[in-house]
């Protein structure tokens, strides 16, 4: 770590729990970020700024008009711009020294286990349940801890799942993969701008704990917000020993599924 790093990151490195050796896992660290849109924008920020060294961007998506409602990782003159240029930009311009890689695709199958199992930690800010099914049995397969959000109308929500830990669950345990769920997009429903603030950053919380290894992580708590009140319901999330993808299976399902960005 050089003197201008010291300098950028010292409030991080005067927290005891963090201190240097912490700072230096940051910056060795590969966050993987699904989806440039709305959670994964304060997400990204909030990584960049703290020092994460590489930040993996995965959206297929341009920047709209309506998105610049809640997604901070874009601007008004960089409407049309692919999310992730538009998210690089944005991210270096806060810290140059970041290394952002872009890409501007749906990634499945083989390709999204490869950005995976290069990841020191998964970020899933991703809007429907077969991306997120898919960057789960990648994480599992991995044992790549993953932090998820969602957000929609007044309603937020984020856990962690954790591989590594033989008593977590995965998101499989919380949503079966088979069961059946209404897909809900805020182009029909609509979003508080404020609260995929409040969700994203939350994910960055925790995923700059997991990669620097302090505190509690929220691995088997599912923490649901109610933005109308401010106020947060928490349940516990056990372990299902019959889950399809970590229950027993040796891994993920390794037939991949389309990844795509938030709203």
């Amino acid at each position: 770590m050089n003197d201008n790093q010291l300098l950028r990151y010292s409030r991080h490195i005067l927290l005891e729990e963090i201190d240097i050796e912490g700072q230096q896992r940051l910056l060795d660290a590969n966050a993987l970020i699904i989806g440039a849109g709305g959670l994964g924008s304060p997400a990204a920020l909030y990584l960049a700024a703290a020092g994460v060294g590489t930040i993996t961007l995965v959206d297929d998506d341009r920047v709209d008009l309506t998105n610049l409602q809640r997604q901070i990782l874009h601007t008004t003159d960089r409407v049309g711009m692919q999310k992730v240029e538009s998210g690089r930009k944005a991210l270096l311009q806060i810290n140059a020294d970041v290394n952002v890689v872009a890409i501007a695709e749906r990634v499945a199958g083989a390709a999204l286990e490869q950005l995976v199992g290069g990841a020191s930690v998964v970020l899933d800010c991703s809007d429907n349940f077969a991306t997120r099914h898919a960057v789960n049995r990648a994480c599992v397969m991995h044992k790549v801890p993953l932090v998820s959000g969602a957000a929609i109308r007044f309603d937020g929500q984020i856990s962690v799942f954790d591989p590594r830990d033989a008593a977590s669950p995965c998101y499989a345990c919380l949503f079966a993969p088979d069961q059946q769920f209404e897909e809900i997009r805020c182009a029909e429903m609509g979003v508080f701008a404020p609260l995929v603030g409040i969700i994203g950053a939350m994910q960055a919380a925790e995923a700059l704990k997991l990669i620097a290894g302090i505190g509690v992580s929220l691995a088997g708590q599912l923490l649901m917000l109610d933005a109308r009140t401010m106020a947060w319901n928490g349940i516990r999330v056990p372990r299902n020993a019959d889950c399809q993808v970590c229950g027993g299976r040796h891994g993920a399902d390794r037939t991949g599924r389309p990844s795509r960005g938030q709203e």
